[in-house]
């Protein structure tokens, strides 16, 4: 039974050059087919994975920001008719900050919308034209303000370790961020990722991306100052205040269900992967012919679980309890971690032990993915 729901909305204004997520330009979206469609796929989905009230609800994209607000309100109300709503629910809603957007939050938060995931990424206009944003920084920082009126709880993300980047500037850029006093941020050091235009300039030299020791160094300015700040990294690139974490996404780095709703959509339930059609017309069209969105159903063999739960897991700072995942998923505890491996990296201040639980420290979180592949055996990786 999932408790959390996914729900995609893949369009946006403009595609930014550095994003590979499932997002699409449309001069022209029916909002009413669209209103319907999310519906039926949402009925399907709730007849497989319903019964439990819901913790949370997370519209994401694309820009769901640009989604009507009555189109939003429907699509709660009807959730809260199939699953049921937990005692303080948290539905989120990301969004661009711009003007546009802006003008929708007093009723997006009437809709239900009670936390907002503002994609700001930048304070300068010279660093948001390089990243490709639409908004400039007084637009941007205009949009938070009303956002932090209107919604409960408000956190935003911004890109570091961009081209050239001095930890000057970025401690400058950080602290002036941290004034803003939301309890939630999420910083994110600029990747290069395959098949975006960003890779592509790359490949061409138009610019150099920052080496991996300059942005070592901000990972680690970065903590050191949202720690001070009272909002510690509770994930690789989240930081919050206690009690105002993403409840939605620790749902993903705990390894429970939710449904994922809308094209490209993934869900888990029940030992079973979910995966949506991800083009918007290729989901369309299989809402029509089959009701739901769905383009594949896979059974997880429980191996392949133990290595994803695992592998989320450990992105978190309070980490995994071996014993807990070992007795979920029938797996031993020696195949889940490598004993000799742990003690190694313990040694070296990399990761920690207590009792059954395991993590990775700060220092070795800047080297996380290389610690996975090196504490995670590659025989439950490969299951």
């Amino acid at each position: 039974m999932a408790s959390a729901v996914y729900i995609h909305w893949p369009f946006c204004l403009a595609k930014c050059p550095y994003c590979d997520f499932n997002s699409h330009v449309r001069d022209r979206v029916d909002h009413a087919q669209w209103e319907r469609a999310l519906l039926a796929d949402m009925v399907g989905e709730a007849e497989l994975a319903g019964g439990e009230p819901l913790h949370s609800i997370f519209f994401g994209g694309g820009t769901p920001s640009l989604m009507p607000p009555a189109l939003v309100e429907r699509l709660l109300v009807e959730a809260e008719r199939l699953w049921g709503f937990a005692p303080g629910i948290e539905i989120t809603l990301e969004g661009n900050p711009s003007s546009v957007e802006a003008a929708n939050y007093a009723a997006l938060a009437q809709a239900g919308i009670n936390r907002a995931s503002l994609g700001i990424q930048a304070l300068d206009d010279e660093t948001l034209r390089f990243l490709g944003r639409l908004h400039d920084a007084d637009e941007g920082l205009a949009a938070l303000e009303i956002a932090q009126r209107h919604f409960d709880r408000v956190s935003f993300d911004l890109i570091y370790a961009r081209p050239g980047q001095t930890p000057a500037a970025w401690e400058a850029e950080l602290s002036r961020a941290l004034s803003f006093g939301t309890g939630h941020l999420s910083l994110y050091q600029l990747t290069i990722e395959p098949g975006t235009r960003f890779a592509t300039m790359v490949r061409e030299k138009a610019f150099i991306p920052l080496d991996d020791d300059a942005a070592a160094d901000l990972f680690e300015l970065t903590r050191d100052m949202t720690a001070a700040a009272g909002i510690p990294a509770y994930e690789v690139s989240n930081h919050a205040r206690p009690g105002e974490e993403s409840r939605h996404n620790l749902t993903y780095w705990r390894y429970q269900d939710y449904c994922g709703i809308g094209p490209g959509a993934h869900g888990r339930r029940g030992g079973v992967a979910t995966v949506r059609h991800r083009k918007p017309e290729n989901w369309l069209a299989a809402i029509e012919r089959q009701g739901d969105g769905i383009a594949e159903v896979r059974a997880l063999p429980p191996r392949e679980q133990a290595s994803e739960a695992m592998l989320m897991g450990l992105r978190l700072a309070e980490g995994v309890d071996l014993a807990a995942k070992s007795s979920r998923f029938g797996v031993g505890v020696e195949e889940l971690c490598d004993p000799a491996k742990l003690a190694f990296y313990i040694k070296q201040g990399f990761a920690w032990q207590d009792g059954t639980r395991i993590g990775i420290t700060p220092q070795g979180m800047p080297v996380l993915d290389g610690l996975l592949g090196e504490l995670v055996p590659a025989a439950l990786v490969a299951a």
